[in-house]
């Protein structure tokens, strides 16, 4: 990997590209330490440290949270457009095939998708006021009349655009995906703060511990991502015009984890809203109504064991529920069909559908079941050792953090290749 590194650096245009990458990075971070005005920064630290929920949405967006800047947001936004837009191409028509017309499909779909980014950000920036108002956060008065609100929202929302444009470059101009960058840098830079606060009462046997499985995850992360289930293909030999094409044999990859993080995200969506719309009610004046929030947000404690269960659940049909719309067995099988190809031993058309569906359902439990233990083990982790709940560092960061380090490298080593090739073709 280092020498990958240093043979990166010696190559112009891979330098270039890397310091990009570093130089965007550098600016996402200097906007996440540029704050919001109107906010009380004792009440929020203290809004956050006892809200783990809103702590996980905090590692995300790079701690724009902890001090409520103008990236508070993150990408989140951007995200739940993206993942809107991606079911809406399963049951659009109009959506479906456009996403079939090639680059200039992908390209009209992501700007949609920047569309959408807009009042998604607008409503998230609308709820957030309106849960730290809840908790006396903000110093100002929080009414959509209001001057002050109305730049906040403004504030915010701006800011995600902004985020949005960053990662974008970064994919244009850099190495790797650019909204997976800001991510990994956000989540990475929460590290040192989270470590430091571990440090405070130190715990030897739990460090040993916690050292000890992040290896053991490392590990399994890598050899599971990377893991996939290769279908032969045959080709049979087939004439186009007065040329005659021999057949050959290939291999259809069908990843172990095609959904990526993507069903932890949807899990914790669904879980953080019933527990934000609690705490937003928790401080009415009807005891019912305070009561009944205080129990949901106690129910939906990260360590709780109904917490647990819920996300374990959730991750897994996610999972499914992701890979039926990213892996399209009659698709798959309709085009090899019509390129020549087949399954040796399978019938073309409807066995080989089949065929694929079985295989896929089979690997993605494995998947499911990798990512559901992936999500849960911090909370496991935490009841077992309280002293490491300070670190803060889950199994989706890890995760996160790993696959983007993998797929960098992997395209570092991509680039250096084609260099090498070229060069021995001149």
């Amino acid at each position: 990997m280092f020498e990958s590194l240093l043979n990166a650096f010696r190559a112009p245009d891979i330098r270039r590209r890397i310091l990009v990458v570093l130089g965007l990075l550098i600016v996402f971070r200097f906007l996440a330490a540029v704050p919001v005005p109107g906010i009380d920064r004792t009440q929020l630290a203290a809004f956050l440290q006892g809200n783990p929920l809103i702590g996980l949405l905090n590692l995300f967006s790079g701690g724009g949270l902890s001090n409520f800047s103008v990236v508070a947001l993150g990408m989140n936004p951007y995200i739940n457009a993206s993942i809107i837009m991606q079911l809406m191409q399963g049951v659009v028509p109009s959506l479906q095939a456009l996403s079939r017309e090639g680059e200039y499909g992908r390209n009209r779909i992501t700007q949609y998708t920047r569309y959408l980014s807009v009042p998604m950000a607008m409503l998230q920036a609308y709820g957030f006021l309106a849960l730290l108002n809840s908790n006396q956060v903000l110093t100002g008065r929080f009414d959509l009349g209001s001057f002050d609100t109305l730049t906040q929202i403004a504030t915010l929302t701006a800011g995600a655009v902004a985020l949005m444009w960053v990662g974008e470059l970064i994919t244009e101009r850099g190495i790797g995906n650019g909204i997976s960058f800001i991510i990994f840098a956000g989540i990475v830079s929460q590290a040192p703060s989270a470590i430091g606060a571990f440090t405070v009462n130190p715990n030897i046997a739990a460090l040993l511990a916690f050292v000890a499985v992040a290896i053991v995850a490392v590990a399994v992360i890598i050899y599971i991502q990377e893991g996939q289930r290769r279908i032969p293909i045959q080709y049979a030999s087939r004439v186009r015009g007065r040329r005659m094409y021999q057949g050959g044999q290939t291999f259809l990859p069908l990843r172990v984890n095609q959904a990526g993080v993507i069903p932890i995200i949807f899990a914790v969506s669904i879980l953080l809203f019933p527990a934000q719309l609690a705490a937003y009610f928790r401080r009415r004046r009807s005891r019912i109504v305070r009561d009944v929030s205080n129990g949901i947000i106690s129910l939906l404690n990260p360590q709780s064991i109904l917490y647990v269960a819920l996300y374990f659940l959730l991750t897994m049909g996610f999972t499914y529920f992701y890979t039926a719309f990213t892996f399209k067995p009659d698709e798959t099988a309709e085009q090899l069909r019509k390129n020549g190809g087949f399954i040796p031993g399978i019938r073309p058309g409807r066995p080989t559908q089949e065929y694929l569906a079985r295989v896929v359902s089979r690997i993605t439990f494995a998947g499911a079941l990798f990512l559901a233990i992936i999500a849960v083990a911090p909370s496991i982790i935490g009841v077992i050792f309280p002293d490491l709940s300070a670190i803060g560092l889950g199994g989706t960061s890890l995760l996160i953090v790993v696959s983007v380090v993998v797929e960098t490298m992997k395209q570092i080593e991509a680039q250096l290749m084609m260099r090498n090739y070229e060069g021995f073709i001149r």
